[in-house]
């Protein structure tokens, strides 16, 4: 298995030598090219998914992560659109960072730069499969995608597709390759070849993550569970604040930006808990709630530790009042998993202790959790969204997809 992933590689960083001097004509034809091709084998890509859906289901996977794993024909249309976007963004290679004439003449400027290979081990998801291919292409470096065994029909026939598209274009298929699900190993082999990949992006659950983290040889950038939070403050339009709190949750509830914490200030909670309350149960979700909502509503669980920690992916939402928006904020920083953080407020004021006081790579300000995504930043589809602190933090597109190279021109300069 080390031997087909290392070969992989190498034919990923030869045609990463390709793809670093194509123009951004050549790429965004590709990539359009890519987009027909999956649209017009939607056919194809939806019957994969349902053997893939079937077989989770059999294995007695639960109905949030079959959710994830689902591809319909809108799905297939969404994800195509995603490598569209793509292509009609700016193209990240060549932009000059920063630059300026040193004291002694010398001109010197920040370029942005391909990466080189891409490596991606994620779970469910096929569509982040184009997606990941798609950011890739256009910051000129080769992916290997190695998605999770449940979704390995759909992932091989949404690669084929595109590197059918993307060599019909011109460009080298190769920089886009699945690496196999069938051995776990292949992941390993994927993270620890360094000198062959230049980067890893684990996008999944904890336990994946962390795995990856720890495993690694090769460079990570971490994304994030989303333990995510939405803040009713003493100010708040509670007319705006019901709609947020049930859309951050609701919307969709197996993603990574969906609520699964409600705070709730104290001035507002007569008012607001039997509204919100109500609106959520009716919804079918399950409140873990602290005493203030207990009292309401017997159906109502007890809120434990476990609860302020944990990010659901499903219907559940903890829940529980506090005092100040300082208690709101020190709840945040001790449970939060840094993904991303709402307030709902009519105060400047609070808005901005609120923003600054928390620790996370979005925050909403009277707008729902779910915006937090690479498509709605404008940034066409998103490789995952980084928690960490290193260069890439947040919905992570073409940009965070490069690293820079300075070019020092002279005129004969010596030291």
């Amino acid at each position: 298995m080390k031997d087909i992933v290392h070969d992989a590689a190498r034919r990923a960083r030869a045609a990463s030598s390709a793809l670093a001097t194509a123009t951004r004509a050549q790429k965004d034809t590709a990539l359009v090219a890519a987009a027909e091709a999956l649209v017009a084998a939607t056919d194809r890509i939806v019957q994969a998914n349902a053997l893939d859906v079937e077989a989770a289901r059999a294995d007695g996977t639960p109905e949030n992560v079959i959710d994830r794993l689902h591809l319909d024909a809108d799905r297939v249309a969404a994800f195509a659109q995603g490598v569209r976007d793509v292509a009609a963004l700016p193209d990240p290679v060549g932009e000059v960072v920063r630059g300026s004439t040193l004291p002694n003449g010398l001109r010197l400027q920040q370029l942005r730069v391909p990466m080189g290979v891409i490596g991606m081990i994620y779970e469910g998801r096929p569509n982040v499969t184009a997606d990941a291919a798609a950011i890739c292409l256009k910051a000129g470096s080769a992916s290997l995608l190695r998605g999770s065994r449940s979704a390995q029909r759909s992932n091989a026939v949404i690669v084929e597709v595109m590197r059918d598209a993307i060599a019909a274009s011109g460009l080298p298929a190769d920089v886009v390759q699945a690496v196999t699900a069938e051995d776990r190993s292949s992941a390993t082999h994927l993270m620890q070849a360094r000198g062959l990949v230049d980067l890893v992006i684990p996008r999944g659950g904890a336990g994946l993550i962390r795995s990856v983290v720890q495993e690694s040889t090769v460079p990570v950038i971490e994304t994030g569970t989303g333990n995510v939070h939405v803040y009713v403050d003493a100010d708040a339009d509670l007319d705006m604040a019901l709609d947020i709190v049930i859309n951050s949750k609701t919307h969709r509830t197996s993603v990574c930006n969906a609520a699964e914490s409600l705070l709730v200030h104290r001035d507002v909670a007569e008012e607001f808990l039997p509204q919100v309350t109500k609106a959520l149960l009716a919804a079918g979700v399950t409140i873990h709630g602290d005493e203030s909502f207990r009292e309401l509503e017997p159906a109502i669980v007890a809120a434990t530790d476990e609860d302020w920690e944990v990010e659901y992916l499903s219907s559940d939402i903890a829940a529980r009042v506090v005092d100040s928006l300082d208690e709101a904020v020190q709840h945040i920083r001790t449970w939060s998993s840094g993904h991303t953080e709402a307030i709902v407020t009519g105060s400047l004021e609070a808005a901005r202790r609120f923003t600054t006081g928390v620790d996370s790579a979005a925050v909403m300000v009277n707008a729902s959790t779910r915006f937090t995504d690479g498509g709605e930043f404008g940034f066409g589809a998103e490789i995952g969204i980084s928690t960490q602190k290193l260069h890439a933090r947040g919905p992570m597109g073409l940009q965070e997809m490069t690293t820079t190279t300075y070019v020092v021109t002279g005129d004969g300069h010596v030291r």
